[in-house]
């Protein structure tokens, strides 16, 4: 059904943009590219779009709304969620019900694919199994792609604009001149599909704290009706697979949920916590999603983000083009305008990730049980912006429940850090 929708041709004529990754950022920014009348091409290295898949797909309603991304059309939603359960590694339990459902859990291939569809109908092109080797250079500016098909031979490709989408890679970055992500501000993920999960709430994501279980992040749980789900952690140190043996069998929680649990297939994938690079653009070229590192250090989610930035690259390039412009004093826009539109909440969301990292297990059981005194759950019941987290603080923190939860984590962070 979505395939269909994708065309797998293997040459194209020179467009004026090339965008390297068919992923969902890939896809959006060329679907706005398309919309603006831009000639633009995707390079997708795989044969097929949305595999292999790289996200748990859990995201905001709200964000998808308003991206005009929501209702999806049927087969792409999974579930949708209203409760989250977070767990401490001793197996304290902290629950926030919201008020309405907030979150989906989204097939990740078919909505990769739906994206795709979306941009070709619009008029951009997409060659899959085709990879893009390096970049094509004029002194210091980008002027196109060296692109390897998969099943041999090799295209030069010229452009006006190549957008970096590929995602976590920093291969095309130091080509163009730019800084690589920062290797510390990554973690290590491991995902699995399972069957035969127990003991879950069918419209709750469970999130397992600690660093006996998921050092430097979390584990989650997201179930399916179906009594299916999709089970990771991600990891700043050791094997991914071996902590996710361990939550499955020693976890007060999750090893009762699992124990019946089947595992059907089993990826893994880098994440970056870091916060958006330095300098995302040069002359001819922009990078845009996990590649810019676009992505909440708290939760691991890119997708919104990086939708977010795509649009926003999209438009500069389309501006960029039409002036006849496309230096970094041109694109330099891009930045600027992302980091207008997601600086604050970059900020409160890496002050929060290094404020978790700073806890034991210890402190993170007593964390919980806090907040449960405390009534921080009714305190966020109303929310439904959860991709955004410096402003839904902001609002939050106005409820005395969650002032006071604040400034116990003050304490906490001070106490961890002296």
């Amino acid at each position: 059904m979505f395939m269909a929708a994708v065309n797998t041709q293997t040459s194209t004529n020179n467009p004026d943009v090339v965008v390297v990754g068919g992923g969902p950022v890939g896809s959006y920014v060329a679907l706005h590219l398309a919309k603006l009348g831009v000639k633009t091409t995707v390079f997708e290295e795989h044969h097929a779009i949305g595999f292999p898949s790289h996200c748990a797909g859990h995201i905001s309603i709200r964000s998808l709304r308003g991206m005009g991304l929501y209702p999806l059309p049927r087969g792409i939603v999974e579930n949708t969620f209203c409760t989250a359960n977070f767990y401490s590694p001793a197996g304290t339990k902290f629950s926030i019900n919201l008020s309405c459902p907030v979150t989906v859990v989204l097939n990740r291939a078919h909505f990769d694919q739906y994206l795709a569809g979306q941009a070709q109908a619009a008029g951009a092109s997409f060659v899959l199994g085709s990879r893009v080797q390096s970049l094509l250079k004029e002194g210091i500016s980008v002027r196109g792609v060296d692109v390897v098909q998969t099943d041999g031979g090799d295209q030069k490709v010229y452009s006006k604009i190549v957008v970096d989408a590929e995602g976590v890679s920093s291969r095309l970055l130091r080509q163009a001149g730019l800084s690589a992500l920062k290797p510390r501000g990554l973690v290590y993920a491991v995902e699995a599909e399972m069957e035969n999960v127990q003991n879950v709430e069918p419209n709750a994501v469970e999130v397992y704290f600690g660093k006996s279980y998921a050092p430097g992040f979390y584990g989650w749980l997201i179930p399916r009706p179906d009594s299916s789900a999709k089970v990771g952690l991600a990891t700043n140190t050791g094997n991914p697979q071996e902590y996710l043996k361990r939550l499955m069998t020693k976890h007060p929680v999750a090893s009762k949920q699992l124990a019946k649990a089947k595992i059907t297939s089993i990826g893994y994938h880098a994440i970056t916590l870091g916060g958006p690079i330095n300098r995302s653009y040069a002359d001819g070229f922009l990078a845009v999603g996990d590649c810019a590192s676009q992505v909440k250090p708290t939760t691991g989610g890119g997708v919104i983000f990086g939708l977010t930035c795509a649009k926003t690259a999209a438009e500069v390039a389309s501006q960029a083009i039409a002036k006849g412009d496309l230096s970094s004093n041109i694109l330099k826009n891009y930045q600027k305008r992302c980091h207008d539109q997601l600086n604050f909440d970059f900020l409160v969301m890496l002050r929060l990730r290094r404020f978790l990292d700073s806890l034991s297990d210890e402190r993170l059981d007593e964390m919980l049980r806090v907040c449960g005194k405390l009534g921080v759950d009714k305190a966020l019941r109303d929310v439904d912006e959860i991709d955004f987290q410096g402003k839904m603080l902001l609002t939050a923190a106005r409820k005395p429940a969650m002032a006071a939860a604040l400034a116990y984590f003050g304490l906490l962070y001070l106490s961890a850090n002296p």
